[in-house]
């Protein structure tokens, strides 16, 4: 029996989903923290906190200036900015590789162009935000990789972007959907996203 596919006809089977081939071992690199976009901030934030070894999760914009890093301004898709999330996390736990995997077959679709579902805009791109070269030579390596396995029906569309400030998000948004299941677009999107991750990542969440 085939597992059902995350984002429907042209998802990924997570039962096939590739490791990275490249990623970086402890000590190889200093950076303890992953930068990622990928729609709405509540969503990606309730994929990654779960995941042992991620230490904390922090929402917030990049991509564009101090002056309009706030919800009301980089929702007009006018800033730069992206939606994004600072995962913060213990390399001798988790690698930087498997939070790539994550991002791309539970956290988000990485064949939608400026959005996720119905939202649009360049402040909901699929973008990664290298910490330094190591993160970068892994971020490229494994889009080519993605590409190469046609882990998705449609071309990836996730950019490699510079890391820039990033800018924390007003206090209300952090640890939104753990705060607010109830909420109609949480309980529709993020929380879904977190039954896939129990269902097919759970070896790597805390215990």
């Amino acid at each position: 029996m085939k597992v059902a596919k995350l984002f429907g006809d042209h998802g990924p089977e997570l039962t096939a989903f590739p490791d990275p081939a490249r990623d970086i071992a402890p000590g190889e690199s200093q950076a303890r923290r992953a930068v990622l976009a990928g729609g709405c901030f509540w969503c990606t934030e309730a994929v990654f906190v779960p995941l042992d070894g991620v230490t904390g999760v922090t929402s917030g914009y990049i991509g564009g200036a101090a002056s309009t890093a706030n919800y009301e301004a980089v929702c007009s898709g006018t800033t730069g900015h992206a939606e994004a999330i600072a995962v913060d996390f213990d390399p001798d736990v988790i690698s930087y590789g498997q939070l790539l995997k994550v991002f791309f077959a539970v956290a988000h679709d990485p064949t939608q162009l400026n959005r996720q579902g119905g939202d649009r805009g360049t402040q909901y791109r699929s973008a990664i935000f290298p910490a330094d070269d190591a993160q970068r030579q892994v971020a490229e390596a494994y889009v080519a990789q993605l590409t190469a396995a046609k882990a998705f029906d449609s071309p990836i569309v996730t950019t490699v972007e510079p890391l820039g400030t990033f800018y924390p998000a007003e206090a209300y948004h952090q640890n939104f959907a753990a705060r607010n299941p109830a909420q109609p677009y949480v309980a529709a999107v993020a929380l879904p996203k977190v039954a896939k991750l129990e269902a097919y990542f759970g070896e790597k969440l805390k215990k």
